[in-house]
């Protein structure tokens, strides 16, 4: 369904859409770059919903089924990235904070005071920024594989990196489909491989409801100019958990270390075996630490 958050439309998947979940405490899930709220996968959010969760997840700006920011144009990732390198501010479209207060704007629109937020990679950063600032907002903050964006962290992977600045070899569905399996498998999770034919059925998927390239470079562009994030951590005052995998190669460990050392009173936890994605295997870990974290966090069921 289509909501008006924030001055735009705004793509959102509610569990308790038809009203029977409202007395249930509100997780909001918040997805990473180029990610649809279809990257949330069902044996993420069944199991949050089956623990009397209620869950909602929604495409952010520029990407999915949300409002896009073609109007804004698109400035070089190759020139922005040596501007950053060089020490001067990337130009982006719009911020994090902006994506934040996004997030914000879902909340209200639903009519929801208050919510467990939980943010993977990018939506980890924006999850960071609603945290410090709607602090009244946030029950507790969850953080996966996800930065402080400070300066001097290490990047992804050289292979990976190069990756990034790829372009599929054609603009056919089957070409497109390639081209994001071939990346998503230099990120997985090496000690849980998917299926290879569940992994591209999934990728279809994605591209069939929405393909937005435009809005992923946008996105990248707004990663890139948030650069007093590590300074607004501290401002942090929700219960939050740091999860990260050990054989993340997009998003290194050091990232989530530094993200926990920021945040006052973090609890920071490693996953071995685990990249930059959310296979059925990882997600059941991943839950087995969240779901008791949240429950303690707040009013649980």
């Amino acid at each position: 369904m289509k909501l008006q958050a924030n001055g735009i439309q705004i793509e959102v998947d509610d569990s308790g859409a038809d009203g029977s979940q409202n007395e249930r405490p509100v997780v909001l899930l918040i997805m990473g770059l180029g990610m649809q709220l279809i990257g949330w996968p069902p044996d993420f959010v069944q199991p949050l919903v089956d623990a009397g969760f209620r869950v909602v997840r929604y495409d952010n700006r520029d990407i999915g089924l949300s409002q896009g920011f073609e109007h804004a144009g698109k400035h070089s990732l190759v020139w922005q990235t040596l501007r950053q390198r060089i020490g001067l501010r990337v130009r982006s479209a719009y911020t994090l904070q902006d994506m934040a207060n996004d997030a914000l704007g879902v909340l209200d629109a639903l009519g929801v005071q208050r919510a467990h937020v939980i943010g993977a990679s990018m939506g980890g950063m924006i999850a960071q920024r609603l945290a410090a600032t709607a602090p009244d907002r946030v029950r507790s903050l969850t953080s996966i594989m996800s930065s402080s964006g400070a300066r001097g962290l290490p990047g992804p992977h050289p292979e990976i990196a190069r990756s990034l600045m790829r372009r599929p070899a054609g603009r056919s569905e089957d070409a497109l489909v390639d081209f994001s399996v071939g990346f998503i498998k230099l990120i997985a999770s090496p000690a849980y491989p998917y299926e290879a034919s569940a992994l591209a059925t999934r990728v279809r998927t994605g591209i069939r409801r929405a393909y937005r390239p435009d809005g992923v470079v946008r996105q990248m562009l707004a990663i890139g100019a948030d650069s007093d994030r590590p300074t607004v951590l501290s401002r942090i005052k929700s219960p939050t958990l740091v999860l990260h995998g050990e054989a993340d190669k997009l998003v290194p460990l050091e990232c989530g270390q530094d993200s926990a050392r920021r945040i006052p009173g973090a609890r920071f936890v490693t996953i071995p075996g685990m990249g930059h994605d959310l296979p059925p295997q990882v997600s059941a870990i991943l839950l087995d630490h969240i779901i008791p974290f949240v429950r303690s966090a707040g009013e649980a069921p």
